[in-house]
């Protein structure tokens, strides 16, 4: 029986790459959320599933279309160089200008993300199932999203990993036009440090990265500064480059080899 009161995907003799478009009706949202899946060319079931989220003013589409995350994922399957693993790429529930991917203003945006993008993922043929490990991704607000999730989360994922993070969802809310905290929001889901450290105790493997010329730096430097004097164990790591699809597409390699590992 379907999760979903409805559920729509792309036909496969028009897909390509092995991209799979998929729109659900989304109880947690109450309205239709969209998403695209990478399906790799391998045998097994139970593949792990890497969620991608992606930052405000865009959707389901942009890590594919934008950085070529299902090219790479592909590409690094056929070299070795990761074991085959499934990638779904959901909305983030298309709230304004970005919902900063946790509960408010009557939508449930992380249930969606945690429950049912999995549950779509297999409704609509991905090589998946309650067995798969589960990883967690994103950039910018994803990273945010990745960061959050994962840790609130942590008991339903093996390890994350963020690019590019907003850190803290007060400056998230100074560049979208519909403010995402006028109803209010306790600390521990405004501030990523207060969320890591109120979930430590279940917190997943978890990497994040920033760009050298990245606007989010110096946020992104004050929260591996303040994790290493917590004592909570985390990779954290900077590459040439600014908040940037190119960035992103160059540096989700390091995310799918971090997935990768804890999987060998």
């Amino acid at each position: 029986m379907s999760k979903f009161h409805s559920i729509q995907s792309s036909i496969p003799r028009f897909e390509q790459d092995g991209l799979r478009h998929v729109t659900v009706k989304s109880e947690a949202l109450k309205q239709r959320a969209d998403m695209s899946v990478f399906l790799p060319d391998a045998p097994e079931r139970d593949l792990p599933l890497v969620i991608l989220l992606h930052g405000i003013y865009s959707s389901h589409w942009g890590w594919a279309s934008c950085a070529g995350a299902h090219l790479t994922a592909a590409r690094m399957i056929t070299e070795g160089k990761v074991p085959p693993m499934v990638l779904a790429m959901p909305s983030d529930g298309l709230w304004g200008d970005g919902s900063g991917y946790f509960s408010h203003h009557g939508k449930d945006f992380d249930r969606w993300i945690v429950e049912e993008v999995p549950a779509a993922a297999r409704e609509a043929g991905a090589p998946v199932s309650d067995r798969s490990p589960r990883f967690i991704a994103g950039l910018s607000m994803g990273g945010f999203g990745a960061l959050s999730l994962g840790a609130r989360f942590g008991e339903d994922f093996h390890a994350i990993s963020a690019h590019s993070s907003v850190t803290d969802l007060r400056e998230l809310d100074k560049v979208v036009e519909e403010s995402l905290l006028s109803e209010g929001c306790p600390e521990e889901k405004v501030d990523i440090l207060q969320t890591i450290l109120t979930n430590r105790n279940t917190l997943p493997p978890m990497r994040f990265d920033c760009g050298l010329d990245d606007h989010l730096l110096d946020a992104n430097r004050e929260l591996h500064r303040s994790l290493q004097a917590e004592g909570v164990e985390h990779i954290y790591q900077e590459f040439p480059g600014g908040h940037e699809w190119v960035y992103w597409e160059r540096h989700f390699v390091d995310t799918l080899c971090f997935f990768g590992d804890r999987l060998r």
